[in-house]
């Protein structure tokens, strides 16, 4: 069946540069064993075995998850260390407990009293292993957790003293990580992301409780940390794949970008500067990180078929199935004038986003020809 030229493939088609996948997983390894920390790679980008794997670097390892789901998926294929990093609760500890009965070492995630209370009630009677439970700390003011300094910390640690569970420590996401715009905030950004889960960590050993767990991790940090001390474990998941929001970031370049959409030319509006295609929204997703970026990317960076960059053209508009790119300046005369029935492709702004839209990889070799098919899971 394989290889086979992208010729031979309907579009829209979710396409996966091999070689740049395994390049970029490869780079966050080194950067990890440089910053002398394990990497817990975050699978959520990816929704696949293969790329999980080769994050791993060939064989199961640590990983974090965002679905349940993504854990009966990794679990299955034999990995056996995983942290779901999504906040946990009641309804969900009845799947937690299936996958500690089946060999795994399961950590999940909270950042208040009532949670705890609510996963030590649920976890009473449970006779195995016991549930590992990592505090949520909030180093940036992006998301959810509790502040470094939060009197909460030592409350929701006194809750977890019970059976069934055990504190194994905190965990942190620097998000705002992506808001950042030049190496220095980088830097910074990561630092206070050390430094805030280290302290929370360090007030919850000074109060008699275990933290051996310091977990930190954004793709923006993990690669612009000067140093990790007090930090065990690294987790990122983007960068298996960048996109154009890392680009915008500053932490890759487009001939970085492993994931693109094919897509076929399907008329033209020339009055109006508009080259037609058939991926709309269902297959970019309507994902506008860049919109906030110095550089808009509107909805997609289109290349040509090969993938190099045809500049200055963007998918400016969707609609469900339709996709209309133009030029950068508006300018009408400026119109993509290609045939009918060219393929083109697009970087997508946020590849957990176009990834989503897509049942699965058409995976491209050394010679961009497809050389194979993989699978993503979805769901909860």
């Amino acid at each position: 069946m394989f290889p086979h030229a992208l010729a031979d493939l309907e579009t829209p088609a979710l396409l996966l540069d091999e070689p740049r996948m395994r390049r970029n997983a490869a780079r966050m390894r080194d950067r990890a064993a440089a910053l002398g920390v394990s990497l817990r790679p975050h699978v959520k980008t990816a929704k696949c075995l293969e790329v999980s794997l080769a994050m791993c670097g060939g064989a199961p390892g640590p990983v974090t998850v965002s679905t349940l789901k993504e854990a009966d998926q990794c679990a299955a294929a034999g990995f056996r260390d995983i942290t779901y990093a999504v906040g946990i609760t009641a309804n969900k500890i009845a799947h937690a407990r299936r996958l500690i009965a089946q060999g795994v070492r399961l950590s999940v995630l909270l950042d208040s009293v009532a949670a705890a209370r609510a996963v030590v009630e649920a976890m009473a009677g449970h006779a195995g292993e016991p549930l590992s439970v990592l505090i949520e700390i909030d180093t940036d003011g992006h998301r959810s957790g509790l502040a470094p300094d939060a009197p909460d910390l030592l409350l929701v640690a006194q809750a977890l003293v019970a059976p069934g569970v055990r504190l194994a420590g905190v965990l942190t996401h620097a998000g705002e990580s992506y808001h950042c715009r030049d190496q220095a905030a980088l830097v910074a950004m990561a630092e206070r992301e050390r430094a805030g889960a280290v302290h929370a960590a360090q007030r919850l050993r000074a109060a008699g409780h275990a933290a051996p767990v310091v977990s930190v991790g954004s793709t923006p940090t993990a690669l612009s940390a000067a140093a990790l001390p007090g930090v065990t474990e690294l987790r990122a998941g983007v960068y298996v794949f960048f996109d154009l929001v890392m680009a915008g970031v500053g932490v890759c370049g487009t001939d970085d970008i492993a994931l693109s959409v094919l897509t076929s030319v399907i008329g033209h509006q020339p009055a109006r500067g508009w080259t037609l295609c058939d991926a709309g929204w269902m297959a970019l997703s309507r994902d506008r990180g860049t919109a906030s970026q110095p550089v808009d990317q509107a909805y997609g960076l289109v290349c040509d078929a090969q993938g190099r960059v045809l500049t200055d053209y963007l998918v400016s508009a969707v609609s469900q199935e339709h996709g209309t790119i133009t030029h950068r300046s508006g300018d009408p005369a400026r119109f993509l004038d290609v045939p009918v029935g060219t393929l083109l492709r697009v970087l997508p702004n946020h590849a957990c986003a176009t990834g989503a839209q897509h049942a699965g990889y058409r995976v491209l070799g050394d010679e961009g020809r497809v050389v194979g098919q993989w699978a993503r899971f979805s769901g909860w």
